[in-house]
Formats: structure tokens, C-alpha cells, sequence
């Protein structure tokens, strides 16, 4: 297989120059240090550039996701101002950049837990056998007993280095777990990636906008209760999935789902060794988040709810 190139300023202002004219030399810089994949190109405007076929091949699915989600979600999803290719196979994405901060910089409001509320109803709302016919895989559900496993010895792992208190009152039980297992026909249009990174919120709380549409597949809904519940906060993201109408099971197994996923990734991070400084931080933000406790959990007695989770 050919080796991408690797994209410089250079080639990201040549790029912009050809597709946004303009006499002057156009602001670059990337959106990360060492990420030179997406670069912010002036004020209003983000250039994504695939680095590989099968990113590139995600990247044109999620073109076309966005605009059949876009009439189905009160935030707003980036716009599209042009792509082609960047180099043989791999695509370019530039994109209107949306007004607000990232969410992990940014507490999300009650009004932020409305507006989260209303992203889940939508996503629910999104026809799946048109999500299908794009493109969007179906991903099978985790199995949370598998993952209780593991995260029991990640568990210890963290304990052993003082990240975590294994005297916590909270513990997923081998019966929680199989209580918690995804109920048939429970199916919908999932993001996938609803970390902070990828929430807009405003200086007020609210939440803007929605990017990063290119991991999203057909399944489990909880997925998106855990990927809030590391970004926002467990209470945070239960009262928006509750307010989605998602019932206790759901909101309860997307909780444990954040809760082992939190684990896992941090214990990993440790045994990274030198690359773990620079993600521990940001992990250790999400352990806490997804370790809240909520009332849910002490007060619930599971019983039958619809097949897409709702009460």
C-alpha cells in the first residue's frame, strides 16, 4: 500500500488557496499539536484530511449522514463548503466552522441537558433503512458482562497505582449485568464518539452543535447515554436520556458501559508508559464523570419497557 503523504502548511495553504481564492496567504494551524490531519483554516472554516482509504471512506459516508440527520436535531451539524481529494484516493473535507467552545472546556447547562435531550430523540427519529442504504454499519451490542470482567482488573490495576477506590458502593454485578443486556429491536442511529471534543457548547451552557459524524453506526442507543455520561457527567447524562424518554435500563446500562470504558482506557494509559502523561489527564476528567453517583441506580427496579428502551 502507497504511504500518504504527510500534510504540511504548504500543501493545506495551496489546498485552500485553490479552493477559497484570495490574494492574501490563508491562515493555517492545526486543530492539535501533532495531529496534522485537521487544521483550522482562519476564523470559519475547518479542513479535514483523510489519511488513509478507509477513513476516507468514512469521511465521504458521514457528507452525506449529516444531511439526513441534520432535519432530525435542534444543534446544528457542520455545513459542507467543499471536498474532492487531497491526494490519489484520499479525500479532503472543508467544512463552515460552528460558533462555540468544546465541551470539554465548557459546562453544559439544564438548558445544555434539554438540548442533549432533543440530539437522542433526533437520533432515535433518523430512518434506519436510510442510515443503512448510506453506508452506516450495524454494530452488535457489547456484551456488559465481558466488560465487567475486565474492568474488575482494571480495577485493581488503578487501585494498586491509588487512581481509584475500590471501596466504592457502587459495583456491577454479575446479575446487574444480565439485567442490563440490550432488549430486542432496541436499534437506532448511534454517534458513537459524543466526547467533548465533539460537543459545541456555548459560554452559557448550551449545547451548539454536534461534529465528528463519521464513527456513527446502527445500534445499541446506550452508547451515546455512555459517551455523555464520560463527557458531561453521569447525572448530566441520565437526565438528558431520560428526558429523551429512554427508560431505566438504558440510562442504567449506559452508565456501566461508561463506567467500564473509563476504567479500561485508564488503566491502559498507565501501562503505556511514556505516552501516558498526555492522555492521563483527560482520562482521569472521564473516570470521574462517569463514576458520579446518581439516585437511578439506588432506587430502580428494572421492569419491562418498549423494545427501543423507552418507559
Amino acid at each position: 500500500m502507497t504511504q500518504a503523504p504527510t500534510p504540511t502548511a504548504d500543501t493545506v495553504r495551496a489546498l485552500v488557496r485553490s479552493l477559497l481564492g484570495g490574494r492574501t496567504e490563508p491562515d493555517v494551524r492545526p486543530v492539535a499539536e501533532g495531529t496534522p490531519d485537521t487544521w483550522w483554516v482562519g476564523t470559519r472554516h475547518v479542513l479535514r484530511l483523510a489519511p488513509d482509504r478507509e477513513t476516507a471512506v468514512r469521511r465521504r459516508r458521514e457528507l452525506r449522514l449529516r444531511e439526513l440527520v441534520r432535519p432530525h436535531v435542534p444543534v446544528a451539524l457542520p455545513a459542507g463548503v467543499a471536498h474532492g481529494e487531497w491526494a490519489p484516493g484520499l479525500v479532503y473535507t472543508l467544512d463552515a466552522r460552528l460558533t462555540g467552545g468544546s465541551g470539554e472546556d465548557h459546562d453544559v447547562s439544564a438548558l445544555g441537558e434539554a438540548d442533549l435531550a432533543a440530539l437522542l430523540t433526533g437520533l432515535r427519529e433518523v430512518p434506519l433503512r436510510q442510515a443503512e442504504t448510506l453506508g452506516v454499519p450495524r454494530a452488535a451490542p457489547r456484551s456488559l458482562e465481558e466488560l465487567r470482567q475486565s474492568a474488575e482488573r482494571a480495577v485493581r490495576r488503578l487501585a494498586a497505582a491509588d487512581e481509584f477506590d475500590t471501596a466504592r458502593p457502587e459495583r456491577l454485578t454479575r446479575e446487574a449485568a444480565a439485567q442490563l443486556g440490550v432488549q430486542q429491536g432496541a436499534v437506532a442511529l448511534v454517534h458513537h464518539a459524543l466526547t467533548g471534543e465533539h460537543l459545541v457548547v456555548s459560554a452559557d451552557g448550551r449545547v451548539r452543535g454536534v461534529l465528528g459524524w463519521s464513527e456513527a453506526v446502527l445500534g445499541d442507543p446506550a452508547e451515546d447515554i455512555a459517551g455523555l455520561a464520560l463527557s458531561v457527567g453521569s447525572p448530566a447524562a441520565v437526565r438528558a436520556a431520560t428526558l429523551a424518554g429512554y427508560g431505566a435500563r438504558p440510562c442504567l446500562r449506559g452508565l456501566w458501559l461508561a463506567r467500564c470504558d473509563a476504567v479500561l482506557r485508564c488503566a491502559a494509559a498507565l501501562d503505556e508508559g511514556t505516552g501516558a502523561p498526555h492522555s492521563l489527564p483527560l482520562l482521569r476528567t472521564r473516570l470521574r464523570h462517569a463514576w458520579e453517583p446518581i439516585l437511578l441506580e439506588r432506587v430502580t427496579e428494572l421492569r419491562d419497557e418498549g423494545p427501543d428502551g423507552t418507559a
